[in-house]
């Protein structure tokens, strides 16, 4: 018997043009050239840039089931489950599946997995693939373009959306159109790495180049057979990766060695420049990847001097520029054209036009064997957050941030005792056999190596500050006997 999709009942799906139509998005990136916002452990995706919403929350909002879309599916690395699940839960949208990759392998793969998880579902199923990470200003007008795709999704093509050019960006790949194939969608001719300047120019003054916004839509079965005619060593990986795979609080976790061995490649790469079947359908949606400072500068409202001010910024003679203060104050003299972004732990600071080279900071941080292109001074867990407010040779002090009805994992430490202070809300404390409530201002000492948890039972955050001493501080001294989240027993690394 065939498989239902996940609160989708047999009527729901067999109603409406967009009843097949599953979107999905693509939850891998980590956005380095938005550093220092955007790190490996929390990318730009979940960050709210250019609205109340992450961009998840967007991406996913904008393809609501009222308009007749079937329930989403998301690929995201596994470190970032929790955040996924959470942030989708705090938007209202209950997700098809979340499909884990214990490794990045590229958009093609990502694919892949989706397309033989709802394959399963619904022989019929139709893949609407898009990153967690892009604007799109007119979304009214991406529904009636997704509309117009379908019957030539039913000719058995693959469609690029491609995104009319109104400049000569150099920051892009290119799609040159060929035939028309329906009122309006036509065969790809070609698609063109990003080009130089005086080529892109040429672009735009020939027409019919459009800007490959990495968004898609084809049908399971046939983006499955061309993979597997282009790239059958993907296909045969993705499909050990599902099989061995299985369910996991929730999640659906594909299996670690299968996907492992899967080469990595694009989905333009591995199929859309190879294929006969591509198609692509121009539109103007206010569509934006956010692949840089200076994207996310175009978007924002910016002052009569042309700057973007975001936070405490006090700023004398300044223009073009787009200056951002996280938790402090940043005061700018005499700058044009100039980009200041100011976190917790790090200031970047480059001309605007250099933008796509914020990369290469990133690059140099991983050459050095320093974190802070992986991980915030805030780090974030299942349960809440924690942040590291002081440390010394033997100490450390740091603020925990613990959500209603989550807890910590039953641990103990061999090198370090920790005393809790309760600064606001309920907790609920485990020390070997005891179990204590504690609230605002009481505290509790837990020594090395006793069996411990920290519980949040009430309805609001609870927050602690942790004060650690002992010879070793290190996350990777923690042994977990119990957890709610099914971490490993000595697996700090993992949200």
């Amino acid at each position: 018997m065939q498989q239902e999709a996940p609160g989708l009942s047999r009527n729901q799906k067999t109603q409406g043009p967009l009843a097949h139509v599953y979107p999905v998005i693509l939850s891998g990136g980590s956005g380095s050239r938005l550093w220092p916002l955007s790190r490996s452990h929390y990318p730009k995706q979940f960050y709210p840039l250019a609205a109340e919403q992450t961009l998840l929350q967007q991406s996913a909002l904008r393809l609501p089931r009222e308009q007749g879309y079937a329930s989403p599916l998301v690929v995201c690395s596994e470190n970032h489950r929790f955040i996924v699940a959470e942030q989708l839960r705090q938007c209202g949208v209950a997700a098809n599946r979340i499909v884990l990759e214990p490794v990045g392998r590229n958009t093609a793969p990502a694919a892949a997995v989706a397309a033989l998880c709802l394959r399963k579902q619904d022989p019929d199923a139709i893949l609407l693939v898009l990153p967690a990470d892009h604007l799109l200003a007119k979304v009214d007008v991406f529904n009636q373009a997704v509309l117009k795709t379908l019957t030539v999704v039913d000719q058995q093509r693959l469609v690029a959306f491609g995104i009319e050019a109104t400049e000569p960006h150099t920051g892009y790949g290119y799609v040159k159109q060929g035939p028309a194939i329906s009122a309006d969608a036509f065969a790809v001719e070609a698609f063109v790495e990003k080009p130089s300047a005086e080529t892109a120019a040429d672009f735009l003054a020939a027409g019919g180049y459009h800007w490959n916004s990495g968004i898609f839509i084809f049908s399971a079965r046939t983006y499955l057979e061309e993979l597997g005619r282009y790239h059958p060593d993907i296909l045969a990986a993705c499909e050990a990766a599902v099989a061995g795979g299985g369910d996991d609080l929730g999640f659906f976790r594909l299996d670690h060695a299968a996907f492992e061995r899967c080469p990595s490649d694009s989905i333009d790469y591995a199929v859309m420049e190879k294929t006969d079947k591509a198609a692509v359908l121009p539109v103007t949606m206010g569509w934006n990847d956010i692949g840089s400072w200076t994207a996310l500068w175009e978007t924002g409202e910016k002052d009569a001097e042309g700057n973007l001010f975001e936070g405490d910024v006090l700023a004398i003679d300044v223009r073009n520029s787009h200056i951002r203060a996280e938790d402090a104050l940043v005061a700018a003299v005499g700058l044009d054209n100039v980009t200041v972004i100011q976190t917790k732990d790090a200031v970047l600071v480059l001309p605007s036009d250099r933008a796509q080279d914020v990369k290469a900071i990133v690059d140099r941080l991983k050459q050095q064997g320093r974190d802070e292109h992986k991980f915030h001074v805030v780090h974030y867990r299942p349960w809440g957050s924690y942040q590291t407010l002081d440390f010394g040779a033997r100490f450390q002090v740091k603020r925990l941030i613990v959500k209603p009805g989550q807890s910590l994992s039953l641990q103990m430490h061999h090198h370090r005792s920790e005393h809790w202070v309760v600064v606001s809300g309920t907790a609920k404390i485990t020390v070997d056999d005891d179990v204590v409530l504690l609230s605002e201002n009481q505290s509790t000492y837990i020594p090395v190596g006793a069996t411990h948890r920290l519980e949040n039972p009430g309805m609001l955050d609870l927050e602690v500050i942790e004060v650690q001493s002992g010879s070793y501080l290190g996350e990777d001294d923690i042994v977990r006997f119990d957890d709610i989240y099914e971490r490993g027993a000595a697996d700090p690394e993992k949200p």
